[in-house]
């Protein structure tokens, strides 16, 4: 099947870095965003989200013509939805006690209808977005068949989810494999046609609900891994154990692999996917749904190490800790993006970490460089890091940006009158830090702190 112009509804994290990746292989290309501030900055040249390399593609894509932006769908022969797929926050599922996340479908329904003046027969419609098994089938294949054609025999309808990763989007897109899941074989074929326009890695067909439940799979199983490290991590503070380097001794058996620790779960993925199944299915999903309960409490968990290492500084340095330890406590907050060196903040767990720790009283100044300008309800947004660090009591380290790895502790020293490290991704050196005068803090690290003080 050949393709002159496609549709890609959704310009965001991985709509715009595919819409411009088809536009650099010589397909026509018409983005769509309902936000306004989007279609404009686009339409100016200007790119709305962080990263490397795709403002670069984008502005050849718009120089050749095969690139433009607008609110609405136009005639294409191929349309990709990919819409955010949040859960809700207003709403919740409950099965047998349990109270579970749902996922909030709107943006695909929204964008699904909006084809609906524009399909035709013979079209391909792709639905990109993360979804629950069978939303292809049961969700997207009904808004579409308003139209009076029907998915498989009249157009293509495929499933085909992203496997990318923030910082490296237009290289994976090119070299990773591809799922496509078509609701019949022939419509498999056809998202196969379409994305071989540019995919150089292998390109797997399959059904429409496979497809979905191989993307959920992928995430939940990270997040289920995660959650295991975050155990052991706080099983290594009751037991008086450095979990970082119970977890290197422990990798050097060749059939383990246990990931890092850290402050929680965040952004648009793992964060979020695992509760689909959960929602689809409650009744199967108990070690999931758990997973999910340790890593979404993993904040709290911060929040004590924070407490402890004021705590102890209060006892050292005769500070008043009578009323709480966190009260009118000034700490400088290094980091809001989910993962390192993004400027992606959706569902941060270190976003929740200062909201919890304001509740208890602290006052917390963030800096979180790849965001700047960010403005997050109820965060004091600190103007770079040095106005961050000036006046604190504690740093506390939520991000592994390159720039806050490669902090030279004296440097910071000479910055503020912290002299509380807590490192909650063990990037810092411990001795390095000591020797600049801090006391460090590690999490999961019962054997800390090290300290000259």
């Amino acid at each position: 099947m050949k393709f002159q112009k496609i549709c890609v509804l959704g310009l965001g994290y991985i709509g715009l870095p595919t819409a411009a990746t088809f536009a650099a292989h010589g397909i026509e290309v018409h983005g769509v965003d309902v936000n306004p501030r989007v279609v404009e900055s686009l339409q100016a040249g200007k790119i709305h989200i962080h990263e490397p390399g795709l403002q670069s593609v984008v502005d050849e894509a718009i120089k050749s013509g095969r690139f433009t932006v607008s609110s609405q769908p136009v005639e294409a022969d191929a349309f990709i939805i990919a819409v955010p797929t949040p859960f809700q926050h207003e709403k919740f599922g409950e099965y047998n006690g349990i109270r579970f996340k749902l996922a909030d479908m709107r943006a695909v329904m929204s964008a699904t209808e909006a084809i609906l003046p524009v399909l035709r027969k013979g079209n391909l419609v792709i639905l990109e977005s993360t979804s629950p098994p069978r939303a292809t089938v049961e969700l997207v294949a009904p808004i579409l068949a308003r139209s009076n054609l029907q998915a498989g025999a009249d157009f293509h309808l495929c499933y085909s989810p992203e496997r990318v990763l923030p910082g490296q989007i237009l290289r994976e897109l090119v070299e990773n494999a591809r799922v496509i899941g078509g609701v019949t074989p022939e419509s498999a074929r056809a998202g196969r046609d379409l994305y071989a326009t540019f995919v150089k890695g292998e390109i797997h067909e399959t059904d429409a609900t496979t497809a979905e439940m191989v993307k959920i799979m992928e995430n939940t199983t990270r997040d289920v891994n995660i959650a295991i490290a975050n155990e052991f991590a706080r099983l290594a503070e009751k037991f008086g154990v450095d979990v970082w380097e119970a977890i290197r001794l422990a990798n050097l058996h060749p059939r383990i692999n246990i990931l890092n620790p850290g402050p929680g779960v965040g952004g648009h993925c793992i964060s979020v996917d695992p509760w689909f199944f959960v929602e689809a299915a409650p009744e199967l999903t108990e070690l999931i749904y758990h997973a999910r309960q340790v890593n979404d409490a993993q904040p709290h968990f911060v929040v004590e190490k924070v407490k402890q290492a004021l705590a102890q500084a209060a006892v050292t340095g005769g500070w008043d800790a009578a009323e709480s330890i966190l009260k009118n406590k000034k700490i400088a907050a290094l980091g809001l993006a989910y993962k390192p060196d993004v400027d992606d903040l959706r569902e941060s767990p270190a976003v929740e970490v200062i909201h919890l720790l304001q509740k208890e009283g602290a006052i917390v100044h963030a800096w979180e460089p790849f965001a700047p300008n960010a403005k997050l309800e109820g965060i004091d947004m600190a103007a770079d890091f040095d106005s961050a660090i000036k006046d604190a009591d504690a740093i506390l380290l939520l991000v592994n940006h390159t720039q806050f790895r490669t902090l030279n502790p004296v440097s910071v020293a000479s910055k503020t009158k912290a002299r509380i490290a807590i490192d909650t991704v063990n990037v810092w050196k411990p001795d390095q830090w000591q020797s600049a005068g801090f006391a460090v803090h590690r999490l999961g690290d019962a054997k800390s702190p090290v300290s000259n003080l």
